[in-house]
C-alpha cells in the first residue's frame, strides 16, 4: 500500500489505481527520481529532465493528482511567479493481501 511517513490510512482501490498510473511512466519516474531530494521550479526541472515546459506540466498534474508530489506557487525578489514541485514522502507495498483489501473499494470501472 501506499503510506506517507504520517501514516496515512490504506489508500482506496482508486487512488492505488491513480498512483500505479502515474508512476507508469518513464518521464514522470525521472521526474519523481529529479525531486527526490530537492524542490525545483518548473523552468529549472524542463532543463535539468531536457523535456518541454507544457509536457512537463502535463507530467506534473498527473503525478500531483495520483498524490505523490506538491505544487506551491511564490514569488521571486523580484517579483516573478514561480511554480515549485517535491515530491511527497511516500512508501509503495504490494503483496495479494493489500490488493485484495483495496480491490473491494473499487468505484472506478475497469477495462472492458
Amino acid at each position: 500500500m501506499i503510506e506517507n511517513r504520517e501514516l496515512a490510512p490504506a489508500p482506496s482501490g482508486d487512488e492505488l489505481l491513480r498512483a500505479l498510473a502515474a508512476l507508469a511512466n518513464p518521464h514522470r519516474l525521472r521526474i519523481l527520481a529529479a525531486l527526490a531530494g530537492s524542490r525545483e521550479y518548473v523552468s529549472q526541472l524542463a532543463r535539468q529532465l531536457g523535456i518541454s515546459r507544457p509536457l512537463l506540466h502535463m507530467h506534473l498534474q498527473r503525478l500531483e493528482a495520483a498524490g505523490l508530489v506538491t505544487g506551491s506557487l511564490e514569488l521571486s525578489d523580484d517579483g516573478k511567479a514561480m511554480k515549485y514541485f517535491e515530491a511527497v514522502p511516500f512508501s509503495l507495498h504490494l503483496d495479494p493481501a493489500s490488493i485484495a483489501t483495496a480491490a473491494v473499494t473499487l468505484t472506478e470501472k475497469g477495462e472492458t
